[in-house]
């Protein structure tokens, strides 16, 4: 078996790949940042390859930094809670998220018992009102949002990426009503979400009519709402591909076969300092194994 490389390393490594930055790794080690250079560099030169892709002011992990992350954090984790636990100061660890509604139900509900089966002390409170950003340091520690993108100086880490498709119900997939063909929306309403209102013109720029009007647009702010009212026959939802494969609704199918790359994700985001958080540090990087898995 390879030695192992120090856990000095380790630890520089697992902390710059999180912060993003030499600078911010160096702050929350106490180190210089030369130093903390020296550390990831003999981290490299142990696993033979870059783990980073490096850039003006920031450094990002490559493919295999991803990989390496997603196995030796929660595994620096865990050795520092059992180092807490064996002096009698590991307790239980809370953390309270802000999340979107249909996200937590759809993506965050069906797998936090394997998560609680991993790490019994964490505990999370879910938070699904609005604005979150807005609110982090201010009674939510961490957030799931949908948006184009994160401003900096924000830590944030895109969960997939998402593909926008025509939602309606099973009699306009199937028989005699059905939608042939994308022009078709002509005689229907559109349903959208009023934090994805651009769905509907990427998707119809996507499919090459970009002047097709529906008969009505009717706006939601709540996800579950606009799938509910899609499988009632009430007009065609546009929203994300995983939103259909999450509701699990036997009322509600694809339409036309076409998916259209959003520009539009779902982001993990939080305040840089949060990530020295146990809670936090746990649950990111569970969450990022989720989204890629």
């Amino acid at each position: 078996m390879k030695r192992l490389p120090s856990l000095t390393a380790v630890e520089a490594f697992v902390q710059t790949a999180r912060l993003g930055s030499v600078r911010a790794a160096a702050a929350a080690l106490a180190l210089s940042s030369p130093a903390v250079t020296r550390r990831v560099q003999a981290m490299e030169r142990h696993v033979g390859r870059p783990l980073f892709e490096r850039r003006r002011r920031a450094v990002h992990l490559n493919a295999d930094g991803e990989r390496l992350l997603a196995e030796v954090g929660p595994a620096l984790d865990e050795l520092g809670m059992a180092v807490e636990r064996a002096g009698g100061g590991a307790g239980l660890m809370r953390l309270r998220l802000g999340a979107l509604p249909l996200f937590a139900s759809h993506r965050l509900m069906p797998s936090l018992g394997a998560l609680r089966e991993a790490h019994p002390g964490l505990h999370i409170d879910i938070d699904t009102q609005p604005h979150a950003l807005a609110r982090l340091d201010e009674g939510l520690d961490a957030a799931i949002v949908l948006a184009r993108d994160i401003e900096p100086p924000l830590y944030a880490r895109r969960l997939g990426r998402n593909r926008v498709v025509a939602i309606g119900g099973r009699d306009l997939a199937a028989g005699p009503d059905a939608l042939g063909h994308p022009a078709d929306i002509a005689r229907h309403t559109v349903l959208l979400h009023r934090d994805l209102p651009d769905a509907f013109d990427y998707w119809r720029e996507a499919v090459g009519l970009p002047d097709l009007e529906p008969a009505a647009v009717d706006h939601f702010d709540s996800g579950q709402l606009i799938l509910d009212a899609a499988g009632q026959g009430l007009g065609v939802a546009f929203m994300f591909d995983m939103h259909v494969e999450g509701a699990q609704d036997p009322r509600i199918a694809k339409l036309f076969g076409l998916e259209v790359d959003s520009p539009y994700s779902y982001w993990f985001a939080c305040r840089r300092s949060a990530l020295a958080r146990p809670a936090v540090r746990i649950f990111h990087d569970w969450l990022v194994g989720e989204a890629g898995s």
